[in-house]
């Protein structure tokens, strides 16, 4: 019989259900904030299409979008590690900038 861990209070069940763990495609997020909050608008962009969708909307929190962007990093230098130096170059560099109010978008 195996002892569970210290720590199990700790430990958070976390449920994915079947339509969220299908996902959602997007190849541009743009990414907004104000003093309290981070938005990131994930967007798909489709080629010969004048109108992009944005699929899913994200607020976080500023010191979860840091932890975000720690994670990313990260996972990031991992998998360049693994399997080469991810380029940024593609058709995405030919968007003209987004702007929704307030402060610029960054992709």
């Amino acid at each position: 019989m195996s002892k569970p861990p210290k720590n199990k209070k700790n430990q958070i069940n976390i449920e994915l259900t079947e339509d969220i763990a299908e996902g959602i495609y997007s190849n541009l997020a743009i990414i907004t904030h104000s003093n309290s909050e981070f938005i990131v608008d994930f967007v798909r962009i489709m080629p010969g299409v004048p109108k992009a969708k944005v699929k899913s909307r994200i607020v976080l929190t500023p010191q979860h979008a840091k932890r975000l962007w720690k994670a990313l990093s990260d996972n990031i230098a991992k998998f360049e590690a693994m399997h080469g130096l991810i380029t940024d170059k593609g058709p995405v560099d030919d968007i003209p900038p987004v702007h929704f109010g307030g402060p610029p978008s960054q992709a």
